[in-house]
C-alpha cells in the first residue's frame, strides 16, 4: 500500500515494508519523483535537480573487493537510477579483510555474485545487477559513468582511451595496504552548475548611491559575505527599481559592508530597503584523458590534488611508485610479498627508471619501499576513505554538483606503520594464513592482530558515523577475540530518514533500537565480533553505569555524536579516566577527526560556542528580517500554543503546588503561565471541530493582522528617530498586516493546521477538508480590533527588559486576580487531560510542519522576506544536520586509521592526524595534534587538560 501526497510539483511516497518486494522496480520508480522521506537529509546536501538528474544515471563500478564494494554501497545509498558491479575473480582469504558483504562461505565463489543480493537490499529505487565477464566495449557504451578499481594499468588505458572519446565519466580508485590513489576524467567539456554546494548568500542592503560604478552599502547589522567575482540579483528595492529586474549583477568588494555594481548613475534615487542575493554561476571544466593527465602529473603539479601538505613531495613519488607497481605486477605476475627488502628495492629501481623519463629528481625512496613492503594488503579504513571519496566523484559525475577532483589525488597513511624502536616487521609474521584478517596481517603482522582482538572499546553513537566505525571495527577484528569487547550504546530508534545513510540498517528495522541492530548487523559481517548492545544516553546521569570500573576496563573509546555538549562530557569522561578518544563528525559533505592521546595531545576541551547564535527577542517579536527569524517565531508559536500550554494545564490539574510554584519563577512569567491555562479551560476550550477552526481564525487574526496594526500606530511608515533618520530603515523591514482569504491557499494552510493542532491536544478529532472548513469559516466572528495609544513596543532587548521592570506592580494585581480565578475553577471530568504535542518533523502527516511552514511564511509575507519551501523550513525549524553516506565513510576510515596508531601505542606526536574535510571542493587538511598543555604542580612538568585543573582545584 502507498499513500501519495502532492506538495507543489513535488510526490512523497511512503512505501510500506511489506509491498517492497511486490513492486517491480519501474512501479516504484513511477510512484514518486524524489522520495524526501528516504532522501531528506541528503537533499539538503545535493538539491532536488541535482537528485533528478542522478536519478537518470547508469554507474558501472568495476572490482568487489573491499574499495568497489565501498564504493557501490554509498553510489547506492546516494540514489542513481542503476549500479551494476563488475568481476571476473573469485573470493579470497584476503578480502574478507576489507570486503563486508562476503563471508568465509563464499570462497571461492564470484565476488560480484556474491555481493549482488546486499547490495540491491540497500535502495529500493536503485537497480542492481552484477556482471561476471569482462568490460568490452559494447558493455562500457551503457553507462555514464565507470569506476575501476584493483584494475592494470593496461586496463585503466585501454577503459579510460574509451571513455573519454565517448563522452563517458571515468574514474580510476585504487588502494595498496596504507596508500591509495584516485584518478577522475570528465571529458573535455564537463559542466559543474554548483561549484561548492554551499546555501546561496545575502545580505540587506542600507544605501545604494547613483555613480559608476554604483556602490551598495550593507546595513550594519552583519558583514556581507560576499566574494570578488560573485554575481547577485536585487530584489525588494523601493527607489532604484531598475536593480530588481537587472538581472545577474558582478560585484567587487571593497569591504567587508559595501561592494560596487554597475552603472547606476541613470538610475532612479535609491529610497530603502532590497536584498543582494548571490546567483551560482555554472563553470565549464575540461579533462586530460588518462594517457595524457599520467605523464603530465609531473610537470604539472597542478594536476595532483594535495591531502596531506606535509607530504607534497610524497604524493609526486607515489604518483610514480603506483605505476612501477603495475610494472612489477606485469613483470612478476604478482604485488609484492609482504614486507620484502628485495621485492621492494626492485620497486624502487623501477620507480627511479620512471623518474628520469618523467626528469624528476625528488624521488621519496623510502615511500617508495614502504609502499612495496605493504602493496599486498587490504586495509578496511583505507578503503572507506578512498571508497567515500571516489563515491563522490561519481554523485559529482551524474549531478554536475560540486567541484570534481582534477585530475589526480594520493593519500597515505604510512605513519601507522610501527615506530622505530619497534620490532621490525618480518616477511613470516606478515605472510597469508588463510585467515579472514590475512589482508590486514601482509600489514601489520599477526601479533598486531591478536592485539586488536583483545581491545575493549566503548562506542558512544551509533548512526551514521557509528555504524560505519562498527563495519570497520567488524573487519578489522576490533574485539574479536577473547578478552576483547565492543560495547555500543545509543537511545534512539531506526527511523526511514536514517535509511539513506545509516547502512546497517533496513526498512524491516525501523522503529528497532538502533544498537541493537547495530550490534546484530556486524556480527554477520564478523561472527567473531564480542559486542554489547546498550541504550543509555552517556551524561551526568548515567554515571552510575559507565563508573570508573567501567571505563578502567577499556583500551579506548570512540565518539559518534551529533552535538558538540555530548562531546564536551565524553571527553572529560575520557580525561577524568586516562583513556584516549576518536572523535568524528560531518556537516554535509564537510567533515572532521579528532584524535586524544592521554599526555600527549590536546583534548576536545570545553564548549568554545553556545550553539546556534541566539536571535534577539525584539526582532522575533517585532523586528524580523530573515526567513530564520520567522521560522524560529514560528516554531516558538508551535511550542507555545500546542506544547507548553497543554503542558501547564496538566500539571494545573495534577499538581496542588503548580501555581506557587509558577509564581515563584518571577511575575512576568507567572502571569503569562497562569493566564494561559485559564484561557485554555476557560473561554478557549473547543466543545467540537467547529470551535477548534474558530479559535484558529481568531488566532490568525491575532497573529498577521491586529499586532501589525498595533505596531505601525506606535511607528508609523514615515517614523523618525531622534537623529532625524528613518525608523524604518536597515534592518527594520516596514511591515504591513494581512486580510484573511480563504482562497488563499497559504491562509487556509495556516487554518487546517492550527485546527487540527488545537483539536488534537483537546482529544477532538479534526478533518483535512477544505470546502467544510470553509463553510465554518463563513459563521465565525472575529472580535473588533481597537488601536491602544497607551501600548510601549520595546525596539530593543533592554527596554524590553526594562519595561518588565516597569510593570511588577501591575503584574502583581494580575497574579492575585487569576490565582483567584483558578482556584475556583470545576471540571466536570476530574480525568481530564490534555494531549501536548511533542515536534516532529518528519512526519507529514501530523501537522507540524504544515503549521511552522504556513506560519512563518505568512509572517514573512507581513515584513516582506522571500518565503521559504517545505524543504527549506524543515531544515531549519527542524535544526537538521545534513548528512550524506560519501563523507561518512571517508571520516570514519579516517579515524580507524587513527585507532591503528592507538592500538600499537604510538608515543610520537607526529604520527597522529587531525583531519578537515571538504569533499564538495576538494579540501583535505590533515594536520599533526596540538600538544597537550603542560602546567607546573610543585616544581614537577605536569600534562593537563583544563578539566583536570578544575577536578585538581577541587580537591
Amino acid at each position: 500500500m502507498t499513500m501519495l501526497l502532492a506538495s507543489d510539483t513535488l510526490l512523497y511516497v511512503f512505501v510500506k515494508d511489506s509491498t517492497d518486494n511486490d513492486l517491480s522496480f519501474s512501479q516504484k520508480m513511477a510512484q514518486a519523483d524524489i522520495d524526501e522521506g528516504l532522501y531528506s537529509r541528503q537533499l539538503y546536501v545535493i538539491d532536488h535537480d541535482a537528485m533528478r538528474r542522478m536519478g537518470k544515471a547508469d554507474v558501472l563500478i568495476a572490482g568487489m573487493r573491499g574499495l568497489g564494494v565501498e564504493i557501490a554501497k554509498n553510489v547506492i545509498l546516494a540514489g542513481v537510477r542503476s549500479v551494476t558491479i563488475q568481476d571476473d575473480g573469485v573470493v579470497e582469504w584476503r578480502d574478507l579483510s576489507s570486503q563486508f558483504y562476503l563471508k568465509e562461505a563464499d570462497l571461492g565463489q564470484n565476488r560480484a555474485l556474491c555481493s549482488e543480493k546486499q547490495l540491491s537490499s540497500l535502495n529500493v529505487y536503485v537497480r542492481v545487477s552484477a556482471w561476471t565477464k569482462k568490460l568490452d566495449e559494447d558493455f562500457l557504451s551503457k553507462f555514464q559513468v565507470v569506476v575501476l578499481t584493483n584494475s592494470p594499468l593496461e586496463e585503466q588505458l585501454r577503459v579510460g582511451a574509451f571513455c573519454h572519446s565517448n563522452n563517458i565519466k571515468f574514474i580510476v580508485a585504487d588502494t595498496r595496504g596504507l596508500c591509495g590513489q584516485l584518478f577522475c576524467d570528465f571529458g573535455e567539456s564537463f559542466e559543474v552548475r554548483d561549484t561548492n554546494g554551499e546555501t546561496p548568500v545575502s545580505a540587506m542592503i542600507g544605501h545604494i548611491s547613483k555613480d559608476n560604478p554604483g556602490i551598495v552599502t550593507c546595513t550594519d547589522e552583519e558583514s556581507h559575505e560576499f566574494t570578488d567575482g560573485m554575481f547577485v540579483n536585487f530584489s525588494g528595492i523601493q527607489g532604484m527599481t531598475e536593480l530588481n529586474s537587472y538581472g545577474p549583477i558582478e560585484i567587487k568588494v571593497r569591504d567587508i559592508y559595501s561592494f560596487s555594481i554597475c552603472n547606476t548613475s541613470n538610475f532612479s534615487e535609491y529610497v530603502k530597503g532590497g536584498v543582494a542575493t548571490e546567483v551560482k554561476q555554472t563553470e565549464i571544466l575540461s579533462f586530460k584523458p588518462l594517457n595524457v593527465a599520467l605523464d603530465e602529473a609531473i610537470r604539472d603539479p597542478e594536476l595532483v590534488e594535495m591531502t596531506d601538505y606535509g607530504k607534497i613531495q610524497r604524493n609526486l613519488s607515489l604518483h610514480l611508485a603506483f605505476q612501477a607497481l603495475h610494472r612489477f605486477t606485469q613483470k612478476y605476475s604478482r604485488v609484492p610479498h609482504p614486507r620484502s627488502q628485495a621485492d621492494a628495492e626492485v620497486l624502487v629501481t623501477i620507480t627511479k627508471e620512471l623518474c628520469t623519463d618523467a626528469k624528476f629528481d625528488e624521488l621519496d625512496e623510502d615511500a617508495v619501499r614502504q609502499l612495496s613492503l605493504v602493496a599486498s594488503g587490504d586495509l578496511a579504513p583505507v578503503n572507506a576513505f578512498i571508497g567515500g571519496l571516489a563515491a563522490q566523484e561519481v554523485v559529482k559525475a551524474c549531478s554536475g554538483k560540486f567541484t570534481p577532483l582534477r585530475q589526480w589525488l594520493y593519500f597515505d597513511a604510512l605513519e601507522c606503520l610501527p615506530q622505530e624502536n619497534d620490532e621490525v616487521l618480518s616477511e613470516d609474521a606478515c605472510a597469508p594464513r588463510d585467515s579472514r584478517y590475512d589482508g590486514q596481517i601482509a600489514v601489520f603482522g599477526s601479533a598486531f592482530q591478536d592485539k586488536l582482538k583483545k581491545q575493549s572499546y566503548f562506542l558512544v553513537g551509533a548512526g551514521a558515523i557509528g555504524c560505519e566505525l562498527l563495519k570497520n571495527f567488524a573487519l578489522i577484528g576490533l574485539g574479536a577475540g577473547e578478552g576483547g569487547n565492543i560495547t555500543v550504546t545509543d537511545m534512539d530508534s531506526i527511523e526511514r530518514s536514517n535509511l539513506n545513510r545509516q547502512f546497517l540498517f533496513h526498512s524491516k528495522d525501523i522503529g528497532r533500537l538502533k544498537s541493537e541492530v547495530a550490534a546484530e548487523s556486524v556480527k554477520e559481517m564478523n561472527p567473531y565480533m564480542n559486542i554489547t548492545a546498550h541504550q543509555n544516553r552517556v551524561c551526568p546521569e548515567t554515571e552510575e553505569v559507565y563508573t570508573h570500573s567501567f571505563y578502567s576496563n577499556l583500551d579506548g573509546v570512540a565518539a559518534a555524536l551529533d552535538n558538540v555538549d555530548a562531546r564536551v562530557y565524553l571527553d572529560q569522561c575520557c580525561v577524568r579516566n586516562k583513556k584516549s578518544m576518536l572523535e568524528g563528525g560531518t556537516l554535509g559533505s564537510k567533515g572532521h577527526t579528532l584524535v586524544v592521546v592521554p599526555h600527549l595531545t590536546e583534548s576536545y576541551g570545553p564548549s568554545t560556542s553556545g550553539g546556534q547564535k541566539a536571535i534577539p527577542i525584539c526582532t522575533l517579536k517585532n523586528f524580523p528580517h530573515r526567513i530564520e527569524h520567522t521560522l524560529q517565531w514560528a516554531r516558538d508559536q508551535f511550542e507555545g500554543l500546542f506544547k507548553q500550554a497543554a503542558e501547564n494545564v496538566n500539571n494545573f490539574l495534577s499538581d496542588p503546588t503548580f501555581v506557587d510554584r509558577t509564581v515563584a519563577r518571577g511575575d512576568v512569567e507567572a502571569v503569562e503561565i497562569l493566564e494561559g491555562v485559564y484561557r485554555s479551560l476557560g473561554e478557549e476550550w473547543p466543545q467540537n471541530w467547529a470551535d477548534s477552526v474558530s479559535w484558529a481564525r481568531r488566532q490568525w487574526e491575532t497573529l498577521y493582522n491586529n499586532p501589525i496594526k498595533q505596531l505601525l500606530h506606535c511607528f508609523p511608515p514615515d517614523q523618525v528617530t531622534s537623529s532625524g533618520l528613518p525608523f524604518w530603515m536597515g534592518a527594520k523591514r516596514c511591515p504591513h498586516p494581512l486580510t484573511f482569504d480563504s482562497n488563499n491557499t497559504t491562509h487556509m494552510d495556516f487554518i487546517v493546521a492550527a485546527g487540527n493542532l488545537y483539536g488534537q491536544i483537546y482529544g477532538i478529532t479534526g478533518s483535512r477538508n477544505r470546502a467544510d472548513i470553509q463553510s465554518i469559516l463563513q459563521g465565525v466572528k472575529v472580535p473588533e480590533f481597537t488601536l491602544k495609544s497607551s501600548v510601549k513596543i520595546a525596539v530593543t532587548d533592554q527596554e524590553l527588559k526594562e519595561e518588565n521592570e516597569e510593570r511588577k506592580e501591575e503584574d502583581k494585581v494580575k497574579l492575585e486576580i487569576l490565582k483567584e480565578k483558578l482556584s475556583k475553577l470545576k471540571l466536570k471530568d476530574q480525568s481530564f487531560r490534555m494531549q501536548p504535542q511533542e515536534f516532529e518533523k518528519d512526519d507529514d502527516s501530523n501537522f507540524h510542519m504544515d503549521y511552522i511552514v504556513a506560519a512563518s511564511n505568512l509572517r514573512a509575507e507581513n515584513y516582506d522576506i522571500p518565503t521559504a519551501d517545505r524543504h527549506k523550513s524543515k531544515l531549519i525549524a527542524g535544526r537538521i544536520i545534513p548528512a550524506i553516506a560519501t563523507t561518512t565513510a571517508a571520516i570514519a576510515g579516517l579515524m580507524c586509521l587513527e585507532l591503528y596508531k592507538l592500538v600499537q601505542g604510538h608515543q610520537k606526536i607526529t604520527s597522529y592526524r587531525n583531519a578537515y574535510i571538504n569533499l564538495a571542493t576538494q579540501y583535505f587538511v590533515l594536520s599533526q595534534p596540538c600538544v597537550a598543555p603542560t602546567f607546573t604542580v610543585s616544581d614537577e612538568a605536569t600534562h593537563l587538560s583544563p578539566s583536570n585543573i578544575v577536578l585538581s582545584q577541587s580537591i
